[in-house]
Protein backbone atom coordinates (compact mmCIF):
# COMPACT_ATOMS: atom_id res chain seq x y z
CA UNK A 1 0.00 0.00 0.00
CA UNK A 2 1.22 3.50 -1.02
CA UNK A 3 2.74 5.70 2.02
CA UNK A 4 0.69 8.68 2.80
CA UNK A 5 1.59 12.01 1.02
CA UNK A 6 2.45 15.44 2.52
CA UNK A 7 2.72 18.70 0.34
CA UNK A 8 6.06 18.62 -1.70
CA UNK A 9 8.99 21.07 -0.60
CA UNK A 10 11.11 23.12 -2.53
CA UNK A 11 13.78 22.42 -0.61
CA UNK A 12 16.28 19.70 -0.79
CA UNK A 13 16.48 16.90 2.52
CA UNK A 14 19.07 14.28 3.96
CA UNK A 15 17.32 11.94 6.50
CA UNK A 16 20.61 10.78 8.67
CA UNK A 17 18.60 8.64 10.54
CA UNK A 18 15.96 5.60 8.83
CA UNK A 19 15.35 2.42 10.35
CA UNK A 20 14.68 0.90 6.40
CA UNK A 21 15.44 -2.17 7.82
CA UNK A 22 12.62 -2.42 10.54
CA UNK A 23 9.66 -5.23 10.01
CA UNK A 24 6.99 -2.11 9.67
CA UNK A 25 8.87 -1.42 6.24
CA UNK A 26 8.86 -4.73 4.68
CA UNK A 27 8.15 -5.12 1.27
CA UNK A 28 7.00 -1.32 1.56
CA UNK A 29 10.96 0.41 1.08
CA UNK A 30 10.47 1.61 -2.25
CA UNK A 31 7.11 3.24 -1.85
CA UNK A 32 8.56 4.77 1.38
CA UNK A 33 11.82 6.43 -0.76
CA UNK A 34 9.53 6.96 -3.64
CA UNK A 35 6.78 9.11 -1.36
CA UNK A 36 10.15 10.72 0.32
CA UNK A 37 11.56 12.00 -2.71
CA UNK A 38 8.25 13.64 -3.76
CA UNK A 39 8.84 16.52 -0.71
CA UNK A 40 12.38 17.17 -1.54
CA UNK A 41 14.11 13.95 0.82
CA UNK A 42 16.28 12.70 -1.87
CA UNK A 43 18.93 10.89 0.07
CA UNK A 44 18.41 8.90 3.66
CA UNK A 45 20.87 7.38 5.60
CA UNK A 46 19.88 3.79 6.78
CA UNK A 47 20.19 2.76 10.15
CA UNK A 48 22.49 -0.32 11.16
CA UNK A 49 21.48 -1.49 14.90
CA UNK A 50 22.97 -4.99 14.77
CA UNK A 51 25.16 -7.38 12.47
CA UNK A 52 22.07 -8.49 10.78
CA UNK A 53 20.27 -5.18 10.66
CA UNK A 54 23.83 -3.74 9.18
CA UNK A 55 23.89 -5.94 6.21
CA UNK A 56 20.09 -5.35 5.81
CA UNK A 57 20.97 -1.45 5.58
CA UNK A 58 24.00 -2.17 3.23
CA UNK A 59 22.19 -4.02 1.07
CA UNK A 60 19.01 -1.64 0.86
CA UNK A 61 21.61 1.22 0.40
CA UNK A 62 23.02 -0.55 -2.76
CA UNK A 63 19.56 -1.10 -3.88
CA UNK A 64 17.80 1.63 -3.62
CA UNK A 65 20.87 3.87 -4.51
CA UNK A 66 21.00 5.41 -0.62
CA UNK A 67 23.53 5.15 2.01
CA UNK A 68 24.05 3.37 5.73
CA UNK A 69 25.68 3.22 8.84
CA UNK A 70 27.03 -0.01 10.24
CA UNK A 71 27.44 -1.17 13.84
CA UNK A 72 25.77 -2.49 17.40
CA UNK A 73 23.28 -0.83 19.09
CA UNK A 74 23.89 -0.65 22.98
CA UNK A 75 21.04 -2.77 23.40
CA UNK A 76 22.72 -5.35 21.25
CA UNK A 77 26.37 -4.63 22.87
CA UNK A 78 26.01 -8.27 24.70
CA UNK A 79 26.51 -9.62 21.00
CA UNK A 80 29.59 -8.06 20.56
CA UNK A 81 32.24 -10.29 19.77
CA UNK A 82 35.84 -10.13 17.76
CA UNK A 83 34.07 -11.84 15.08
CA UNK A 84 31.46 -9.70 15.42
CA UNK A 85 33.68 -6.43 14.98
CA UNK A 86 35.58 -7.98 11.93
CA UNK A 87 32.09 -8.37 10.34
CA UNK A 88 31.29 -4.67 11.12
CA UNK A 89 34.64 -3.23 9.64
CA UNK A 90 33.77 -5.56 6.24
CA UNK A 91 30.72 -3.08 6.45
CA UNK A 92 31.78 -0.13 7.13
CA UNK A 93 34.71 -0.36 4.44
CA UNK A 94 31.62 0.03 2.06
CA UNK A 95 31.54 3.04 0.50
CA UNK A 96 27.87 3.12 0.34
CA UNK A 97 28.48 3.15 4.58
CA UNK A 98 28.73 6.56 6.00
CA UNK A 99 29.57 6.31 9.48
CA UNK A 100 30.37 3.87 11.99
CA UNK A 101 27.19 3.20 14.40
CA UNK A 102 24.91 3.11 15.78
CA UNK A 103 26.96 2.52 18.98
CA UNK A 104 26.75 3.86 22.21
CA UNK A 105 25.52 3.90 25.57
CA UNK A 106 22.07 3.53 26.79
CA UNK A 107 21.43 2.83 30.71
CA UNK A 108 17.80 2.81 30.56
CA UNK A 109 16.99 -0.12 30.75
CA UNK A 110 20.31 -2.30 30.28
CA UNK A 111 19.32 -4.66 27.95
CA UNK A 112 23.43 -5.32 27.92
CA UNK A 113 25.14 -4.99 30.91
CA UNK A 114 26.65 -1.12 31.40
CA UNK A 115 30.38 -3.20 30.82
CA UNK A 116 29.88 -4.89 27.85
CA UNK A 117 28.65 -1.20 26.23
CA UNK A 118 31.16 0.46 27.31
CA UNK A 119 33.45 -2.66 25.85
CA UNK A 120 31.66 -2.37 22.68
CA UNK A 121 31.07 1.35 22.61
CA UNK A 122 35.31 1.82 22.88
CA UNK A 123 35.68 -0.95 19.97
CA UNK A 124 33.65 1.13 17.85
CA UNK A 125 35.50 4.00 18.64
CA UNK A 126 38.82 1.76 17.48
CA UNK A 127 37.20 1.14 14.43
CA UNK A 128 35.96 4.76 13.45
CA UNK A 129 39.56 6.19 14.41
CA UNK A 130 41.35 3.23 12.17
CA UNK A 131 38.82 3.50 8.61
CA UNK A 132 38.46 7.34 9.20
CA UNK A 133 34.60 7.12 9.01
CA UNK A 134 32.37 9.56 12.29
CA UNK A 135 30.37 7.58 14.33
CA UNK A 136 26.64 7.94 14.70
CA UNK A 137 25.95 7.84 18.46
CA UNK A 138 23.05 6.64 20.76
CA UNK A 139 22.73 7.70 24.10
CA UNK A 140 20.48 7.86 27.11
CA UNK A 141 20.57 8.20 30.80
CA UNK A 142 24.42 7.78 30.12
CA UNK A 143 26.03 11.24 29.66
CA UNK A 144 28.39 11.01 32.30
CA UNK A 145 30.33 8.12 30.89
CA UNK A 146 29.31 8.41 27.24
CA UNK A 147 31.20 12.33 27.76
CA UNK A 148 33.88 10.80 29.82
CA UNK A 149 34.61 8.38 26.85
CA UNK A 150 34.32 10.68 24.20
CA UNK A 151 37.10 13.33 26.05
CA UNK A 152 38.98 11.06 26.56
CA UNK A 153 39.22 9.59 22.83
CA UNK A 154 38.57 12.76 21.32
CA UNK A 155 41.58 13.28 19.27
CA UNK A 156 41.42 10.12 16.80
CA UNK A 157 37.43 10.27 16.45
CA UNK A 158 37.24 11.60 12.41
CA UNK A 159 33.50 13.20 13.95
CA UNK A 160 30.52 12.03 15.72
CA UNK A 161 27.03 12.90 15.80
CA UNK A 162 24.65 12.79 18.73
CA UNK A 163 21.87 11.04 17.14
CA UNK A 164 17.84 11.86 18.39
CA UNK A 165 19.37 14.64 20.82
CA UNK A 166 16.93 14.78 23.54
CA UNK A 167 18.99 15.42 26.86
CA UNK A 168 19.96 17.99 29.49
CA UNK A 169 21.07 21.46 28.58
CA UNK A 170 24.13 20.39 30.76
CA UNK A 171 24.97 17.39 28.42
CA UNK A 172 24.11 19.48 25.29
CA UNK A 173 26.88 21.96 25.75
CA UNK A 174 29.65 19.40 27.12
CA UNK A 175 28.94 17.37 23.64
CA UNK A 176 29.19 21.09 22.03
CA UNK A 177 32.76 21.40 23.68
CA UNK A 178 33.52 18.58 22.19
CA UNK A 179 32.87 20.00 18.67
CA UNK A 180 30.30 17.01 18.25
CA UNK A 181 27.21 17.14 16.07
CA UNK A 182 23.49 17.13 17.60
CA UNK A 183 21.01 15.01 15.59
CA UNK A 184 17.15 16.24 16.27
CA UNK A 185 13.90 14.20 15.72
CA UNK A 186 10.26 15.13 15.82
CA UNK A 187 11.07 14.56 19.15
CA UNK A 188 10.97 18.34 19.55
CA UNK A 189 7.28 18.33 18.33
CA UNK A 190 5.97 16.30 21.80
CA UNK A 191 4.20 18.42 24.16
CA UNK A 192 4.57 15.36 26.70
CA UNK A 193 8.28 15.69 26.83
CA UNK A 194 10.02 17.65 23.92
CA UNK A 195 9.57 21.14 24.89
CA UNK A 196 12.81 21.54 26.67
CA UNK A 197 14.47 21.13 23.51
CA UNK A 198 13.30 24.53 22.05
CA UNK A 199 15.27 26.49 23.92
CA UNK A 200 18.16 23.90 24.15
CA UNK A 201 17.79 23.84 20.31
CA UNK A 202 18.62 27.37 19.99
CA UNK A 203 21.81 26.91 21.36
CA UNK A 204 23.49 24.75 18.78
CA UNK A 205 25.47 26.79 16.24
CA UNK A 206 23.78 27.02 13.15
CA UNK A 207 26.66 24.49 11.56
CA UNK A 208 26.61 21.78 14.21
CA UNK A 209 22.91 20.81 13.47
CA UNK A 210 21.70 18.32 11.59
CA UNK A 211 17.47 16.36 11.56
CA UNK A 212 16.29 13.17 11.08
CA UNK A 213 13.28 11.21 11.66
CA UNK A 214 14.32 8.18 13.57
CA UNK A 215 11.56 6.44 10.87
CA UNK A 216 9.33 4.63 11.91
CA UNK A 217 9.70 5.62 15.52
CA UNK A 218 8.99 9.47 16.69
CA UNK A 219 6.14 9.79 14.80
CA UNK A 220 6.00 13.55 15.15
CA UNK A 221 2.39 14.67 17.64
CA UNK A 222 2.51 17.68 15.49
CA UNK A 223 1.87 16.23 12.20
CA UNK A 224 -1.68 17.00 11.24
CA UNK A 225 -3.52 14.23 10.47
CA UNK A 226 -1.51 11.55 11.24
CA UNK A 227 -1.07 9.06 8.89
CA UNK A 228 -3.55 5.65 9.30
CA UNK A 229 -0.57 3.62 9.69
CA UNK A 230 0.54 5.79 12.72
CA UNK A 231 4.18 4.67 11.33
CA UNK A 232 6.76 7.51 10.47
CA UNK A 233 8.86 8.12 7.38
CA UNK A 234 11.37 9.96 6.00
CA UNK A 235 8.22 11.74 3.87
CA UNK A 236 7.80 13.72 7.22
CA UNK A 237 11.24 15.09 7.70
CA UNK A 238 10.26 18.36 6.16
CA UNK A 239 7.80 19.09 8.54
CA UNK A 240 9.89 18.64 11.22
CA UNK A 241 12.39 20.76 9.47
CA UNK A 242 9.42 23.61 9.16
CA UNK A 243 9.08 22.53 13.07
CA UNK A 244 12.66 23.69 14.16
CA UNK A 245 12.61 26.31 11.57
CA UNK A 246 9.89 28.34 13.18
CA UNK A 247 11.32 28.32 16.24
CA UNK A 248 15.14 29.37 15.37
CA UNK A 249 12.51 32.40 13.59
CA UNK A 250 14.60 31.41 10.28
CA UNK A 251 12.67 30.72 7.29
CA UNK A 252 12.17 26.86 6.26
CA UNK A 253 14.48 27.10 3.38
CA UNK A 254 17.31 28.98 4.66
CA UNK A 255 17.02 25.94 7.61
CA UNK A 256 16.80 23.45 4.80
CA UNK A 257 19.93 24.77 2.79
CA UNK A 258 21.85 24.98 6.11
CA UNK A 259 20.80 21.56 7.25
CA UNK A 260 21.85 19.98 4.04
CA UNK A 261 25.03 21.51 3.86
CA UNK A 262 26.01 20.79 7.49
CA UNK A 263 25.17 16.67 6.58
CA UNK A 264 26.66 16.48 3.72
CA UNK A 265 30.01 17.80 5.41
CA UNK A 266 29.66 15.69 8.22
CA UNK A 267 29.44 12.70 5.96
CA UNK A 268 31.39 13.99 3.48
CA UNK A 269 28.48 13.54 0.81
CA UNK A 270 29.62 15.00 -2.54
Amino acid sequence: MPSEQITPSASQWIDIGVNLSNKQFKDHQRDVLNAAQNVGVNNVIITGTSLSESIKAVEMAEQFGQYATAGIHPHDAKEFTPETLSYIKELALNPRVLAVGETGLDFNRNFSTPDDQINSFNKHIELASDIGKPLFLHERDAGETMIEMLTENRNRIPNAVIHCFTGSKDDLIRYLDLDLYIGITGWISDERRGLHLHELIKLIPTNRLMIETDAPYLLPRSLKPKPKNRRNEPQYLPHIGEYVANILNKSTEQFAKETFENTQRFFNIS
